[in-house]
């Protein structure tokens, strides 16, 4: 049968007709569901399959239809793909309600959408960057999050686990923007901490350090390949999969236990001395 297509406002959403509880590949029972922003690559996508192997309905978010296409056919009935830009808001708003029953009720947000572009001074950054940073690092965030909280807290259930960044808290030369922004995801998140105290609802984030194996530095250059490769020559960095395996840990664990913060580093990163410059 031919999946059967739903829209909402400034996103086109697939449905497939399935029973997301069917046992397949000797899957166990479902645990609840979870959304995924940002999974038609890296991270995102790393984390989206990583969920469902370990039992999770996945609402797979993303702007690349045909990329969601292959996740959704790669990882069968768990996965329901919804084409959708954080930084509509609009249909970040309408998402919520749109989805299909068995998927309705998020228990865990995996706010991962995210982007750096450009490693420029500040004083030589472009404005149109630094607006799509906050944008989607920002904005897209906390869209994301206020469409799907109240729910959770209604149920008195949920986890809310936000990627941050180690570049919101170490700077480093042209971080300026990217890094404000990931230091906003951690404040935010201890802040929504703060706010769900005496309740079931969980959030997390989580700062990942050097991480190859991603589109992040080709995007961050403009897609200069060579140059995005040169951030990770010589070093073992992490892998997306670590980054998954993070959130799978943290989601995981018993419902009174909250994770606030995991700061990840390779072995092969630390934090920079001060830069002094000398006369």
């Amino acid at each position: 049968m031919r999946p059967r297509q739903t829209h909402v406002p400034g996103a086109l959403q697939q449905e497939h007709h399935h029973d997301p509880d069917h046992h397949q590949h000797g899957r166990s029972p479902m645990k609840g569901t979870a959304l995924v922003t940002g999974a038609t690559a890296g991270f995102g996508a790393a984390i989206a399959t990583r969920l469902v192997a370990d039992g999770w309905r996945v609402v797979a978010v993303g702007r690349r239809q045909d990329r969601l296409d292959a996740l959704a056919a790669d990882l069968g009935d768990a996965v329901h793909a919804a084409a959708l830009d954080v930084t509509d808001t609009a249909a970040v708003a309408a998402l919520p309600d749109s989805l299909p029953e068995a998927f309705r009720d998020v228990d865990v947000l995996v706010n991962n959408a995210g982007l750096a572009l450009g490693l420029s001074p500040a004083f030589k950054a472009e404005l149109a960057d630094w607006d799509r940073m906050v944008a989607t690092n920002v904005t897209g965030l906390i869209h994301m999050t206020h469409a799907l909280l109240p729910g959770m807290v209604a149920r008195n259930r949920g986890h809310i686990v936000n990627l941050g960044s180690v570049a919101g808290t170490y700077p480093y030369p042209g971080g300026h923007v990217y890094g404000g922004t990931k230091a906003f995801v951690r404040q935010f998140t201890l802040n929504l901490k703060a706010d769900l105290v005496g309740t079931n609802v969980r959030v997390t984030d989580i700062e990942p350090g050097l991480c190859g194996g991603t589109e992040f530095s080709a995007v961050r250059f403009g897609g200069d390949q060579a140059k995005a490769d040169e951030v990770y020559r010589g070093t073992t960095p992490l892998s997306a999969a670590d980054i998954a395996e993070a959130v799978a840990w943290a989601v995981q664990l018993p419902a009174h236990v909250n994770i606030n913060r995991i700061e990840m580093m390779p072995t092969c990163q630390a934090t920079a001395p001060f830069a002094i410059k000398r006369t």
